[in-house]
């Protein structure tokens, strides 16, 4: 299992809709976000900031393309056209990268 932390910034008048669309996220990405190997995802708000966080469960070697598929799912992109005007990215994220991602400086079980 590996564990994966993302941050990105959101705006302050999209707070409540995002919210709202996240109490129960569409069936088909639900889906999707399990048969990628995600497990224990959750996502966090304070002041103006996402953190993204979940554990990915399938082989190591196949994390780039499950990705890969779970970014080209059924309605994947009109979840993402409807998210992304939401959010604020991150100026320093790396290239190719919508949230930017975050190294773990410590975990206990």
């Amino acid at each position: 299992m590996q564990r994966f932390a993302f941050t990105i910034g959101l705006r302050k008048e999209s707070l409540a809709e995002y919210h709202c669309i996240h109490v129960k996220i569409w069936p088909e990405i639900e889906a999707a976000i399990r048969d990628a190997g995600i497990t224990n995802y959750s996502i966090y708000h304070r002041e103006g900031q996402l953190f993204g966080y979940y554990e990915y469960t399938g082989p190591p070697a196949e994390y780039a393309e499950r990705m890969q598929r779970l970014a080209d799912a059924p309605r994947m992109r009109e979840w993402w056209d409807i998210t992304e005007p939401m959010q604020i990215p991150h100026p320093d994220r790396p290239n190719g990268q919508w949230w930017t991602p975050m190294d773990e400086m410590f975990h206990q079980d």
